[in-house]
């Protein structure tokens, strides 16, 4: 494990997991000149124990790691932060990008990269709205019995929390604070990731459906969320 903390305001922390030790050191040297302070990390082992111990707010995640396989580090990742994941890797068919979206990443960056264009993607995520810290004391918003507590950052049906992960949260507050009304893509990737953000907009398509199967699965088939042919989607005011 590498560390290289920046002396004056840091931008972020930032976990660079990557297994080729050059690699990861020139992303890291990058990622300090900007003003991150970054740790690097080259196994998956000690990128669950350094997410853990050192609570990043980014994690660059490679696929292709000794020991232990990056969408399963993702996916354990995700069982206790909230932190941003953005997948750097070398598989770049649809197939693994959808894969990597479903395992919880927020973003997915195949190599050979810029890495100045990495840094942007960094600095893009953490301009991200924190819609849990913009509607605190607002209280919560109610659709049937579907509760989404803004000031907890928590949603619950019938009681029972539904574990989202930050952008499906993201995404639904954005949705419930004008029900009915028909988000684009575009809308949502400016409100949810940043107007600045260059992905592919099918990743609002993966994270809108991963927020649409879990608040079905937990409203016992009731879709609080509809696609709005050739627009986007909307929350449904039931």
């Amino acid at each position: 494990m590498t560390h290289s903390e920046n002396t004056e305001t840091s931008l972020g922390r930032v976990l660079v997991v990557e297994d080729e030790k050059s690699l990861a050191q020139m992303v890291s040297i990058y990622l300090g000149r900007t003003g991150f302070d970054v740790t690097q990390v080259h196994t998956g082992v000690q990128a669950l124990s350094v997410a853990r111990e050192w609570e990043p707010d980014v994690v660059l995640l490679d696929l292709g790691l000794p020991g232990a396989d990056g969408i399963e580090v993702c996916r354990s990742i995700r069982s206790f932060s909230e932190c941003y994941v953005l997948i750097v890797t070398a598989r770049g068919s649809e197939d693994d990008k959808l894969v990597g979206l479903a395992a919880g990443a927020d973003d997915y960056i195949t190599k050979p990269f810029s890495v100045r264009e990495l840094v942007a993607r960094v600095q893009a995520v953490l301009r991200r709205p924190r819609t849990g810290d913009t509607t605190r004391g607002q209280g919560s918003r109610q659709f049937l019995n579907l509760a989404i507590d803004l000031a907890a950052h928590e949603v619950r049906c019938d009681g029972f929390r539904v574990s989202l992960t930050r952008t499906e949260f993201d995404l639904l507050v954005i949705l419930s604070a004008r029900p009915h009304k028909a988000w684009s893509r575009r809308e949502l990737l400016d409100a949810v990731w940043d107007p600045s953000w260059v992905g592919d907009e099918r990743v609002v398509d993966v994270h809108i459906g991963h927020l649409r199967h879990k608040l079905k699965a937990a409203a016992q088939g009731t879709d609080f969320v509809e696609t709005v042919r050739g627009v986007g989607y909307r929350m449904v005011a039931l």
